[in-house]
């Protein structure tokens, strides 16, 4: 085994990942840009599942933002894993809750505005670093797996009062469903050689939302164009340390009141926009 390759088998396994696109694969009313990482449904509310276009690997994320909503439908965006390859399927579900999940080898989780956190097994709702340390601590920790909040959280645009009508704009966090909101899936080993499924919503894990998930097939991301939600885009991410500009942003934030702050002090324009919507 050479030096990269024993790199690449260790905890930072997905410092290797690939560029991440959809699959060819998908439901009849989506469609993927020529660069395969943005999918759009074009017509109704349903047909619009799509997969990655490779299998992930362990503490991998498939990260999406939301980039368009549509009005005048009920429900939002899905996303889960499904230990299939998708060309083996005959034809794509029209839903992924319940069609796809009832065909078996799917575990899909159905994103909501409010109340996505799951419950450990011992009943408790889980929390990993809500609010205020989203602001401060730079690394998503995901049982052993250790990832850069950098680009998992993303961030309103302000206005004039958000910082009075809006105790999220002093977060920094979009609600869920929210366009510009950034939802992603990854699967956890564990000691029993099984996997776990972990939703991340905004740099916030909600917990192990599927456990049990044998671990003797390639597990591709699931994201259902479902409803409310329009548009996708797939986010890139870089795993390793955070940098120096996002550990400077950090204490920025730490130390304003709002966002708004930041415009009163002496920074560089491009400076101040970093800290208040990168």
């Amino acid at each position: 085994m050479t030096m990269s390759s024993e790199l690449c088998a260790g905890e930072m396994a997905v410092n290797c990942q690939p560029f991440m696109r959809f699959h060819g694969v998908h439901g009849t009313n989506v469609r993927i840009d020529p660069s395969g990482t943005q999918a759009t449904r074009v017509e109704s509310f349903a047909n619009g599942i799509c997969f990655s276009q490779d299998p992930l690997e362990p503490g991998q994320i498939f990260l999406v933002e939301i980039e368009e909503k549509e009005l005048g439908w009920c429900g939002h965006l899905r996303v889960g894993l499904m230990a299939r390859d998708p060309r083996t399927l005959n034809t794509v579900p029209e839903y992924s809750l319940p069609d796809l999940v009832n065909m078996g080898d799917s575990w899909v989780f159905a994103i909501t505005r409010n109340h996505n956190k799951v419950a450990q097994e011992d009943g408790e709702i889980t929390s990993n670093g809500a609010g205020i340390g989203l602001l401060t601590d730079p690394y998503l920790n995901v049982g052993k797996i250790k990832i850069p909040r950098d680009k998992l959280v993303a961030r309103s645009r302000p206005g004039r009062f958000s910082h009075i009508l809006d105790e999220l704009y002093k977060l920094n966090v979009l609600p869920p469903t929210a366009r510009r909101s950034r939802i992603g899936v990854l699967y956890e080993p564990q000691s029993d050689g099984t996997h776990q499924m972990h939703i991340i919503i905004n740099g916030e894990d909600m917990g192990p939302s599927a456990r049990g998930i044998p671990a003797n097939q390639p597990l591709y991301a699931v994201v259902d164009v479902f409803a409310s939600t329009k548009s996708v885009r797939v986010i890139q991410l870089e795993y390793g340390f955070p940098s120096l500009q996002t550990l400077c942003r950090l204490i920025i934030q730490k130390h304003v009141v709002h966002r708004l702050a930041i415009d009163w002090l002496e920074l560089p324009q491009l400076l101040k926009n970093f800290c208040k919507y990168e």
